[in-house]
């Protein structure tokens, strides 16, 4: 069972493996239809596609963040119709860095999938090495998901808000450093920051080429981060629930299991003008 990621060697000996699902999760934020084109025009054999918006979200309301998670019912449907099941083996990509497969790799994980992994520097590195491709688009036949939930994976705004005066937690924001200041805002309404988080952006858990870095660096990191704090006291959040999914998956690489997901993150929480806010002061 592969659990966090994969390499491309590994995907390339497994493509006709009737026991793997591969899944496409190429995305834009900026241009919601060019990840679907792009797997169009051409993607890892045997691939099926999922887009953050249709598959992967939950319908938005204005005050639940810009990627709620879909009920679990929907999520049921969504994976039978990818031809998932408790025999399968997911492997999940998109571009290069893992941030929107790190997305679908949590959901999975969160119904109690855990044979789901990352393929290590997306389709960038499949491409770099001269890897088989095709332009067929992919439908496997559906079957039937049965979700095994883990709440215990997932907290809420006002879980989020009894942790601000709680000194045995920690929270963490995924987004950039001037987003996380409050220096700029580009997707929300508000700028800033829950107050007493700490920032780790998602693009250090990387390389320049998109791969991973190696476990023992990433657990000094995040050792570092969380102050000899339990991950299980570790909340993580982004923007709309989808960069925290990659802290997440890297600190599960490095051996440090169990935070949390804030799956509403920043949208949500900043939805509601009654919530504090902090900034950093320049």
């Amino acid at each position: 069972m592969h659990r966090t990621l994969i390499s491309s060697d590994l995907l390339e000996a497994n493509l006709t493996n009737q026991t793997w699902v591969i899944i496409d999760c190429r995305f834009d934020l900026s241009d919601t239809t060019s990840g679907e084109q792009s797997y169009k025009e051409n993607h890892i054999p045997g691939a099926g596609y999922a887009h953050l918006d249709r598959d992967l979200s939950g319908a938005p309301t204005g005050r639940n963040g810009r990627h709620p998670l879909p009920v679990i019912a929907v999520m049921e449907d969504t994976f039978g119709k990818f031809g998932i099941n408790h025999e399968t083996q997911v492997v999940a990509y998109d571009e290069s860095n893992g941030i929107f497969a790190s997305r679908l790799w949590w959901m999975l994980r969160y119904l109690g999938h855990d044979a789901v992994a990352v393929l290590d520097g997306g389709i960038t590195t499949w491409n770099q090495e001269a890897k088989p491709l095709q332009t067929a688009v992919e439908r496997r036949a559906p079957v039937v998901f049965t979700a095994n939930p883990h709440p215990d994976m997932l907290v809420g705004a006002s879980q989020v808000q009894a942790l601000l005066s709680d000194s045995t937690h920690r929270i963490l924001d995924a987004r950039s450093p001037d987003r996380y200041a409050g220096g700029t805002e580009p997707l929300d309404s508000v700028a800033g920051h829950i107050p007493g988080a700490m920032n780790h952006h998602y693009a250090n858990n990387v390389t320049e080429d998109g791969s991973f870095i190696e476990p023992v660096k990433l657990r000094l990191i995040y050792d570092q981060l969380l102050h000899d704090v339990q991950p299980s006291r570790l909340v993580c959040y982004c923007g709309s629930g989808v960069t925290a999914c990659h802290n997440l998956l890297a600190m599960e690489h490095a051996g440090l299991s169990g935070a949390k997901l804030y799956a509403g993150s920043w949208s949500e929480w900043c939805s509601d003008p009654g919530r504090p806010v902090a900034r950093k002061q320049r």
